[in-house]
């Protein structure tokens, strides 16, 4: 299955999103606002360069699939942005190929909304964060195991193997992006 696949291909590019973003320290409750602006502030950027990109090469044939109109998540990390009062002042560009590219990239941006909902669920109980609204993290709420779930039979099921690597290929870019930013 590609899930599996991309799951498998991708372990090293996440294990090393993790480590960028100290999410060891959001257990242990000593993940900071300053910790948490920087993982907003990357996200932010990786959706603002690559998510009408990744919508309009998928939009024809996936749209419905994938449910894609409530799939968009830059309008809710933007809240996020300006509630931290950041800003972005350096020109970036995200580049994908086809659709399947752009599958490769929703698959990791779909990944950091089903660990967001663990880090706005954990920070949500760590003493400086109780204000904070998580539009980002939380843009699922009850649904975010359905969202990903879909997600995943759609990409398995409509998906053959021999197209594995160019989805890889999206995932790849996409993680490479977003460790890039820092």
């Amino acid at each position: 299955m590609l899930s599996d696949y991309l799951k498998q291909k991708t372990a090293e590019y996440h294990d090393a999103a993790e480590l960028l973003f100290n999410s060891q320290k959001i257990f242990s409750k000593t993940f900071t606002l300053e910790d948490y602006k920087k993982i907003i502030y990357n996200n932010y950027l990786m959706l603002f360069y690559a998510e009408d990109k990744i919508f309009r090469l998928l939009e024809d044939k996936y749209g419905e699939k994938l449910h894609l109109i409530d799939r968009k998540k830059l309008p809710l990390i933007e809240k996020d942005f300006q509630s931290l009062h950041l800003s972005n002042d350096k020109p970036y560009s995200f580049d994908i190929e086809n659709e399947l590219e752009a599958l490769g990239a929703l698959y990791v941006i779909e990944g950091s909304t089903l660990g967001g909902n663990v880090i706005a669920k954990q920070l949500s109980k760590t003493e400086g964060f109780e204000d904070l609204k998580f539009n980002f993290f939380g843009c699922y709420q009850e649904n975010t195991g359905l969202m990903w779930k879909n997600f995943k039979d759609v990409i398995d099921s409509d998906i053959e193997e021999p197209n594995y690597d160019q989805v890889l290929s999206g995932a790849r870019k996409m993680y490479q992006f977003l460790l890039g930013i820092s």
